[in-house]
């Protein structure tokens, strides 16, 4: 074969084989960049979610130490919250926050709670309806980031 075909074949092939390799660097990267930004987004909705679970679940387990007469709806918003979590969260979750709602409820039925009967059950016992819930989320936020 003559020099100058050869010269212009390897040329031609190394400009081939260099555009081919950018356009998978690229497509790579960005493939990349998408999934970080799926995850990041992923974890905003949950940690928006987790938020407004233990903001509304406090308020009704106040509510249902000091009364005995619930709101049926606002029951309901927090399986509404349980439902989305079972889309977006791992088994442990759910399942914590299916006995907070429970807890909440059995409250409802429960004798109401003097301030000073509150006392003495912070005294003897870990009264924080909220704490397997909270860890359960931290856990499921930990692997998002793994």
């Amino acid at each position: 074969m003559d020099a100058g075909v050869v010269s212009a074949l390897a040329a031609l092939f190394g400009s081939i084989i260099g555009g081919v390799t950018s356009l998978a660097a690229s497509w790579l990267s960005h493939d990349v960049q998408a999934r970080a930004e799926q995850a990041a987004a992923d974890k905003s909705r949950r940690q928006d979610l987790y938020k407004a679970f233990i903001e509304e679940a406090s308020r009704l387990y106040g509510d249902a130490l000091a009364n005995d007469k619930a709101e049926i709806g606002t029951i309901v918003g927090l399986y509404a919250m349980v439902s989305r979590m079972r889309i977006l969260s791992g088994p442990g979750v759910v399942d914590s926050a299916d006995k907070v709602i429970r807890l909440i409820i059995d409250t409802y039925f429960a004798p109401n709670e003097t301030l000073r009967g509150l006392r003495e059950a912070i005294k003897t016992t870990d009264v924080d309806p909220l704490r397997e819930f909270s860890d359960a989320c931290r856990e499921d936020l930990r692997t998002l980031r793994a």
